[in-house]
């Protein structure tokens, strides 16, 4: 079904794993289309409570675009892929279920941005991040000028951007870049064991805080605490509230449903 990538089901849990690890996993525009239907996949399927992404292998999460793609680049192709990819990284920053990037190794350039659309950030302890298009005479095209400033703050963002230094996990942890880090054999249980901890929660609730979390980056104070109330009172009118409310009084373990 997939060439470029591997999807596993361990319900409630979804693994997607960029497997190029011959060119360090590098996106083509082949995978870009591949993820578009993995992530549709993941998000449609009842059973999958969250999502997972990592690279094959033990030196790349993803280490930047294919540069064979990029070299044949003109302005029609540049706008064309760029548009693309950022409406197919889009699908996981929206995705009503979490998404955990789980880098192990490099992730540069499209790398970078795909782990910046994720959720939440989970690096081995030799990962390194960084956005070197500028060594290549071209700017990130997938998202990172916009989402890496909303991250890390715009002083950060804007010299990782212009000296297209590499960071490594742990200053990458100290500037709010990834949430945790551990040893690379770690990491993938590491990944699962945070996606546990969320899928324990109410699947409505986590879908409309991460709504209200994504929006707060794009609203005005006043208009966030709006929609925040209005998600607030979405998430009391369900049936999910009800029970983690009893739950909690009963001093038991609630069961969800997504209602």
């Amino acid at each position: 079904m997939y060439e470029f990538i591997m999807y596993e089901k361990e319900a409630p849990l979804a693994i997607v794993t960029v497997n190029r690890p011959q060119v360090m996993n590098a996106m083509n525009n082949a995978l870009v289309e591949e993820f578009a239907r993995a992530f549709a996949e993941a998000e449609q399927d009842d059973e999958v409570r969250a999502l997972i992404i990592t690279g094959a292998g033990d030196k790349a999460f993803m280490a930047g675009a294919d540069i064979k793609e990029v070299q044949a680049r003109d302005f029609v192709l540049g706008r064309k892929q760029t548009r693309r990819r950022q409406e197919v990284l889009n699908m996981l920053q929206d995705m009503p279920k979490p998404v955990i990037a789980a880098i192990n190794g490099f992730a540069l350039g499209a790398g970078l941005e795909t782990a910046l659309a994720c959720t939440l950030r989970i690096a081995s302890a030799n990962a390194k991040l960084g956005s070197p298009e500028v060594n290549l005479g071209i700017i990130p095209g997938d998202g990172a000028t916009q989402r890496l400033p909303r991250m890390i703050g715009f002083g950060r963002a804007m010299e990782m951007v212009l000296t297209a230094r590499m960071v490594d996990a742990e200053e990458a942890y100290r500037i709010g870049l990834v949430n945790k880090v551990v040893a690379p054999e770690e990491l993938m249980a590491e990944a699962k064991k945070m996606a546990g901890s969320i899928i324990s929660k109410s699947p409505l609730a986590i879908q409309y805080a991460k709504e209200a979390v994504n929006r707060s980056m794009e609203m005005g104070l006043n208009e966030g605490l709006a929609h925040e109330s209005y998600l607030h009172a979405l998430a009391c009118a369900s049936e999910d509230k009800k029970e983690g409310v009893a739950a909690f009084l009963e001093k038991r373990k609630a069961e969800y449903k997504g209602k």
